[in-house]
């Protein structure tokens, strides 16, 4: 079940908003969630639920082991890591291994379901931190399910430590100013979604259905580009929309982007881009690798090994692979000698992040490596066709000012005026009247557009 959709936004959030803030006691609360958690992943994918349940006990049992089993507490930790990545790697891999070795027969054996990224991932999280810290261990079965499958973010995130978790699963105060800005929040993620990524998407789909010999070099560009647009509000409004609809229970996740088309330098976009999981790859991967408080030799190891991690926890395909090493490439590239000469620039280094991502969105959404490097070739000239083309042309006349508005919308300009004027004494008590009424009228302008358009899935459910 999206949130973009009716059925969620207008049955099944409200009544689960409401029932809980009926339900007396924290922990009646917490097994409330934990059940509506379960109905929702069912009504997403039902016989995907088994899979979720199955690594909820599987992490549940050996937590427990490994918090009273000291002495071998590190052996029952590298079993049940081990256990979450076979489990991900069965759904997520078996079928690229498969094609790998040829076996195209056997190529799609089981579906893949829905959120077992993120939820394995939370699992590995909760196992961790109980193996350093034996204390942390978590003795309610609902509770650590709410950890796991907490329906906000279940099916793509931001991930949530359980370090950071576990104390607001004990205790999750609800205050009037939290569910204004939790409502504000949800509202601004729908926005984000229904009017910007859809209308970026309008314009790059338009772009990648044209044959390839009536792809130019300019088209090439304006396919790119909205992509670019498409994925930052896809999945910042999927971020922004789990971020308040978790506020309105109680509850506070990390920010998952901040501006990331701003950054000055590739290290400093990944620091702004899908924050939550570059963190989890540090914690979880890098630093036990040894980091960079190594030789140099191996500190180059450990990032390949990171970023090929990356690209490959996104997608089962070559492509997501060689997406994760350019990144990793550049990162050594600018440790190594660039970031000296990007920190003296003022407008090159941001040329240089917004080409090297939009080099890289190509690799990540293209269908094939194949395609890829086609695409890629076509950006730079290799492609036969010239001009934009009348049907993008077209596109882009519709589109264009919504597109203005997003470039905009992706940089911290709005935010800034919106600071501005609610740190102008003279504007405060309009702004008071003001900033409900705007929520509602915005949250009815989604609604419409809801109505009216059709039905698009977050992009990152499919990872």
């Amino acid at each position: 079940m999206a949130f973009n959709t009716a059925g969620f936004l207008f049955l099944f959030f409200p009544a689960a908003f409401l029932l809980y803030r009926l339900m007396p006691g924290r922990r009646t609360k917490n097994v409330f969630l934990a059940i509506a958690s379960a109905l929702f992943y069912g009504f997403g994918g039902l016989a995907s639920l088994p899979v979720l349940l199955a690594a909820f006990l599987w992490d549940y049992l050996f937590g427990r082991l490994i918090a009273k089993d000291e002495k071998r507490a590190k052996l029952w930790c590298g079993i049940a890591a081990a256990g979450n990545l076979a489990l991900l790697g069965f759904y997520k891999y078996l079928a690229f291994v498969l094609e790998t070795l040829h076996l195209p027969a056997l190529s799609q054996p089981f579906a893949l379901p829905l959120g077992i990224s993120f939820f394995t991932f939370h699992g590995i999280s909760y196992l961790v931190d109980v193996y350093r810290e034996p204390s942390r261990v978590c003795r309610r079965a609902d509770t650590l399910f709410l950890y796991l499958a907490f329906f906000p973010r279940l099916i793509a995130g931001p991930i949530v430590r359980w370090q950071d978790a576990a104390a607001q699963l004990a205790e999750h105060p609800i205050s009037p100013e939290m569910t204004a800005a939790g409502l504000r929040r949800l509202v601004r993620g729908l926005l984000k979604k229904l009017l910007l990524a859809e209308s970026a998407a309008a314009v790059a789909n338009a772009v990648y259905a044209l044959a390839p010999e009536q792809l130019g070099m300019g088209l090439a560009w304006l396919g790119a580009v909205s992509y670019c647009l498409q994925i930052f509000f896809d999945f910042s409004g999927y971020s922004d929309m789990a971020i308040g609809i978790g506020m309105l229970f109680g509850f506070e996740f990390p920010e998952n982007f901040n501006y990331p088309y701003v950054s000055g330098s590739v290290s400093e976009f990944w620091r702004r881009w899908h924050m939550t999981l570059n963190r989890w790859f540090v914690d979880y991967l890098y630093i036990p690798l040894g980091g960079s408080r190594c030789s140099r030799i191996r500190h180059i190891f450990n990032i390949l090994v990171v970023w090929m991690a990356t690209g490959f926890w996104h997608g089962a395909a070559w492509n997501f692979v060689f997406w994760g090493l350019f990144y990793a490439v550049l990162l050594m590239a600018e440790k190594i000698f660039l970031l000296p000469a990007l920190k003296k620039g003022r407008v090159l280094p941001h040329v240089y992040v917004l080409l090297a991502v939009t080099l890289g969105f190509v690799l990540f959404d293209a269908a094939s490596l194949k395609d890829a490097l086609h695409q890629l070739g076509t950006l730079f000239g290799a492609g036969t066709a010239s001009g934009l083309g009348t049907e993008a042309l077209y596109m882009l006349r519709s589109y264009g000012v919504v597109l203005a508005l997003a470039v905009l919308g992706a940089t911290p300009l709005p935010a800034m005026l919106w600071k501005k004027a609610q740190e102008a004494k003279s504007l405060a008590p309009v702004l008071t009247v003001a900033e409900p009424l705007c929520t509602l009228a915005l949250l009815a302008l989604c609604t419409a557009f809801l109505v009216d358009g059709s039905f698009n899935p977050f992009l990152y459910f499919r990872f």
